[in-house]
C-alpha cells in the first residue's frame, strides 16, 4: 500500500494504492485516524485499491466511528470495484458514506 494525503480548507484526501490487508491495515491507521482525530472532514480515496480484506473494512468502520465521536465526516470515494463487492457483501454501503 501506497498514499498521498493532500489538503484543502477543512479537508484532507487521503489517496489509498495497492492492496489494503492485515499486513497495512497500521499503517492505514496511522495515516488516516490522526486526520479523523484532528476533527478534519476526511475523504478516502481507494480508485486505485486492488484489494481489501476484513482488516481494511474495519479500518474503514473505524475511521467512520472516530469521526463519529467527533462530529465530522470520513467519505469514502471512487471506491474499485474489488473493494465496492467486498463493502457490499458486508452490507456497510448502508453505514459509510460512500461518493
Amino acid at each position: 500500500m501506497t498514499y498521498k494525503v493532500t489538503e484543502e480548507g477543512n479537508i484532507s484526501t487521503v489517496f489509498l494504492n495497492g492492496e489494503i490487508d492485515m499486513d497495512v491495515t497500521d499503517k492505514a491507521k496511522e495515516v488516516i485516524l490522526p486526520l479523523v482525530e484532528s476533527g478534519k472532514e476526511v475523504h478516502l480515496n481507494l480508485k486505485d485499491v486492488s484489494y481489501m480484506d476484513s482488516s481494511g473494512i474495519s479500518v474503514l468502520i473505524e475511521s467512520h466511528q472516530k469521526a463519529l465521536e467527533k462530529n465530522t465526516k470520513v467519505i469514502v470515494k471512487e471506491v474499485s470495484k474489488s473493494v465496492l463487492k467486498v463493502i457490499m457483501m458486508a452490507k456497510l454501503e448502508q453505514i459509510l458514506n460512500l461518493e
